[in-house]
């Protein structure tokens, strides 16, 4: 360990300010936590900020819906999410908003620089406007029919079933998604910032080892389909900062959203008097880390550093990316009551549980992690409650009532002592690097050693021999002495445990005194640390859920009476004749994979009884882990055209319900179909 400490300035990303936390959010504030609290026990100087993200389209409409102004909205929201965050036991330095006095001036700032030095453009465009709602519509806000493979209900930027990109006025009978009405073509002057401008820097930027891996041949894929100047620019209304000098013109949220990290900062060096320069300058020696989800790496790896870059400020040290969460192997569902937010887990589980059940999966890579109901309450009351704290306990309670509390004045077992401790280095290598999972592992392989040193000794057997009260006292500050070790390892992942045993022990744990044993130490009478984990709080967490659901899909079918609705129309009317033209078929899924280069498609080897076909389908985000449909049945349009794509012919549509994105859901059959069976 240097004994230089670290300067280190730490964010997770800006959790959107429409919506309230979830148990997909907490993966990525406890990884950041554990590694932030890691790096304060080690010495080091730690500023660890974060923001809610409160501008942009949705906020602005939801607000209306719910009859209130944007600014009570993204209120309610951060208070929520601070209370649910606090709940969690995440030690942030600063939780601010990016509709904020400091946000809305280092934006412009940065603005006026990129400005300054030729880095904004400015062209007129044509968009999509709404004629009832008077405004301009963000390419997500405007649904239609794909010009490509005709599939309906597709967003305006891009088709989830054939891939295929587009602009929002080659949609086929487009709708605005706010009001449902057809939309006219307006043009508007917007700002866009030169990205390509910086490909040489980003290129060189993304191979210095300031990425990971996954993230810096990512990139590479988008070096190669080249840079786009990016509109940075959206027209009233509209809930963000007015661009300077340009009436009526706003700020996209991408825009102001990673300046919310730097206000974040700036709002608390204000407030506690540190030097905001020291961290942001060109030159600085500090180091600055983000820790992001997998969905917002384009943003955090190419706009953000490059406007960093022309505006005069240094980039991130490191850009830390994680996966997502699923549970007992499928995406969070809401009807599931899988979908579970982080206030109703803490009606029922106690935080820590999740702490350390998410650093027992934690890795380094951009991975998703599965949250296996009956894994977790195995694995929490086996590790912490089974080893962890009954090494305490059963050992603790000869040192009260034979000794008053006071522990032996050497090691009963110095080679093994010396063992504990010289893990020490490798345990904190496997925290800096945020590879927590083998962190975890080698603390319960020091457990387990220490719990059968315990049962070796017996020291409920030497207690009932004469003669032998130096021995007891001594296995059994052995014991304690390993327990305090272990503790000062988890510290990190679990905080409020480590507390309770710092009472416990009248100690408290430190990275640098890891290997000073506690010597005619005197300890407080032994208190419950921690309690099981039952199975039926996890069933109270899922049926809140599923309550919360249900009650919420009520409200909204209240607030829609009178609005329109958001299920599709039934179409028009057609024959028999017409139906039978599809051939719908059960196929049963041989292979699933992901398409490399592509975001939205999966590919299937289908087998339909007599052959095998190969179906390209848009559904990548409904399902994070497609082998896991392998061998599963579902329906195809076999007689529909194959299509050649870029990357193979597709020769059939698969079938599926809902909106799109990840609200996708295959269709299938009962038990009993075989493959190549028609449908009638």
């Amino acid at each position: 360990m240097s004994n230089t400490p670290r300067k280190m300035l730490v964010t997770c990303a800006l959790p959107y300010a429409n919506g309230a936390i979830h148990l997909g959010h907490m993966l990525e504030h406890i990884q950041a936590d554990i590694w932030v609290r890691f790096q304060r026990m080690r010495g080091n100087q730690v500023y660890f900020v974060c923001a809610d993200d409160a501008h942009g389209t949705p906020i602005m409409l939801n607000a209306d819906k719910l009859g209130i102004t944007p600014e009570q909205l993204i209120e309610n929201a951060k208070a929520g999410h601070i209370a649910d965050f606090s709940g969690f036991n995440i030690s942030f330095d600063n939780y601010h908003s990016t509709h904020s006095i400091e946000n809305k001036t280092i934006t412009s700032e940065i603005y006026k620089k990129l400005k300054a030095n030729g880095f904004i453009k400015s062209k007129v465009i044509s968009q999509l406007y709404d004629p009832e709602k008077n405004m301009f519509l963000p390419d997500r806000f405007v649904k239609g029919t794909c010009p490509n493979c005709k599939a309906e209900d597709q967003y305006g930027d891009n088709c989830e079933v054939c891939a295929s990109t587009y602009s929002p006025m080659d949609l086929i009978n487009p709708r605005s998604a706010v009001s449902g009405a057809t939309p006219i073509v307006k043009e508007s002057e917007h700002f866009f910032f030169d990205l390509p401008s910086f490909e040489n820097m980003l290129r060189e930027w993304t191979r210095s080892g300031s990425l990971q891996a996954e993230i810096a041949n990512k990139m590479q894929e988008w070096f190669e389909s080249g840079l786009q100047q990016w509109d940075i620019s959206r027209d009233a209304p509209y809930f963000g900062f007015e661009i300077p000098d340009a009436e009526n013109k706003f700020f996209y949220v991408w825009l102001d959203a990673p300046i919310g990290y730097m206000a974040s900062f700036q709002n608390l060096c204000d407030r506690e008097g540190i030097d905001f320069n020291d961290f942001w300058k060109k030159d600085s020696e500090a180091e600055l880390y983000h820790f992001i989800g997998k969905d917002i790496v384009y943003f955090h790896s190419l706009f953000w550093p490059a406007m960093l870059e022309g505006s005069g400020y240094r980039k991130p040290t490191n850009v830390f990316a994680h996966g997502y969460v699923t549970v007992d192997g499928q995406k969070m569902s809401k009807s599931r009551g899988t979908f579970i937010q982080a206030s109703t887990y803490l009606k029922h589980i106690d935080p820590e549980c999740l702490r350390y059940y998410y650093a027992a999966k934690l890795n380094d890579r951009i991975e998703d992690l599965d949250f296996s109901l009956d894994d977790f309450v195995q694995r929490v009351n086996s590790d912490i409650v089974n080893k962890l704290v009954n090494l305490a306990s059963r050992n603790a309670g000869f040192i009260t009532k034979r000794f008053e509390g006071k522990l032996a004045s050497e090691l009963e077992n110095p080679e093994l002592f010396a063992e504990f401790i010289t893990q020490a280095e490798q345990i904190a290598s496997y925290y800096e690097s945020r590879e927590f999972n083998k962190a975890i592992r080698e603390i319960m392989n020091l457990t387990d050693k220490a719990n059968k040193y315990i049962d070796d000794k017996a020291p409920w057997v030497i207690a009932k021999e004469e003669g032998k009260e130096a021995e007891l006292q001594a296995v059994c500050s052995m014991g304690l002495e390993m327990f305090r070790i272990l503790m000062s390892y988890l510290k990190p992942v679990l905080p409020k445990l480590a507390e309770k045993a710092e009472a416990f022990l009248q100690t408290e744990l430190r990275w640098d005194n890891i290997d000073v044993p506690l010597f005619n130490h005197t300890i407080s009478p032994f208190k419950a640390l921690f309690s099981r984990l039952e199975k039926k709080q996890i069933d109270a967490v899922i049926e809140e859920t599923k309550i919360l659901f249900a009650e919420a899909n009520k409200k909204e079918e209240k607030m829609t009476e009178t609005q329109a609705t958001n299920v599709e129309p039934i179409a028009p009317e057609i024959t028999i004749d017409d139906f039978a033209k599809l051939d719908l078929r059960v196929a049963k899924v041989l292979k699933c994979e992901s398409v490399p280069k592509s975001n939205k498609l999966l590919r299937f080897e289908l087998d339909l009884g007599d052959h095998t076909r190969q179906v390209f389908s848009g559904i990548k985000a409904a399902y994070n882990n497609p082998e896991e449909l392998e061998g599963r049945f579902v329906i195809m349009i076999a007689n529909l055209a194959p299509r050649q794509m870029s990357f193979g012919l597709s020769e059939g549509m698969i079938l599926s319900a809902g909106t799109g994105g990840s609200d996708l859901f295959l269709l299938s059959a009962d038990s009993g179909v075989t493959a190549g069976m028609q449908v009638k």
